[in-house]
């Protein structure tokens, strides 16, 4: 059975279903090329099939599901070249727009995200991989948000969507999920002394890092 997350209080169904079944997606737990039908899905969360298939195809949209006729959607695959050039697109985008918010001055405001970088090490702790992913994502959003260019931030977020965290439960499974956790912290830091210089050197690590885990793949199941 899937461990999919619990449905918040969001603006629809269908936005909740896709919010949902996109972090099932990047965490690995729906797996690539697993056809998923959403009349079995839409009993997962209690609903009709209705919304579910219009969440699939906003996902499929992002390119995060493909539609397999008569039978529901399948995951979709990313290749290793596929994931370096997500990587390294990442890099030219995220690295310099970092940098220039640890030269920006807006340290009270950096620091105000510092209760997202420790939502992110509790996940950690507690190895709730769903979680963990959620408060990445909206800490890294919001870190680059302080820029000011909402272009990027929605660019890097779908860049994101398209990664898929698959040794994120290995690590969790192992309990060796927290020194990538505490990254953050060690950014936090950087960005709200600006220090540009080390707040380069952190994020091009942290995205090494986190193409590392990219890597490590699952077994088909």
């Amino acid at each position: 059975m899937l461990n999919l997350p619990s449905l918040g209080p969001r603006k629809s169904v269908r936005v909740q279903i896709a919010h949902a079944l996109r972090a099932a997606i990047v965490s690995g737990e729906m797996r690539p090329g697993t056809v998923y039908s959403a009349p079995a899905i839409a009993d997962r969360f209690g609903v009709s099939p209705t919304p579910v298939r219009e969440a699939m195809i906003d996902l499929a949209r992002e390119g995060l599901v493909g539609v397999v006729r008569n039978k529901g959607f399948r995951v979709t695959e990313l290749s290793d070249r596929e994931l370096d050039e997500i990587t390294e697109v990442r890099a030219l985008i995220e690295v310099p727009a970092v940098v220039r918010v640890a030269e920006s001055g807006r340290a009270a405001e950096v620091r105000a995200l510092r209760p997202l970088a420790e939502a992110i090490v509790r996940a950690a702790g507690e190895r709730d991989v769903l979680a963990y992913i959620e408060a990445d994502h909206r800490f890294h959003l919001a870190l680059l948000g302080l820029g000011g260019n909402a272009h990027l931030v929605r660019l890097v977020s779908e860049l994101r969507y398209r990664s898929r965290l698959y040794g994120v439960p290995r690590l969790a499974e192992r309990g060796e999920l927290e020194p990538s956790a505490r990254e953050h912290e060690e950014l936090l830091d950087a960005v709200a002394d600006g220090d540009a210089a080390r707040t380069e050197a952190l994020t091009r690590h942290h995205l090494r890092h986190i193409r590392g885990i990219w890597a490590d793949r699952p077994e088909r199941r």
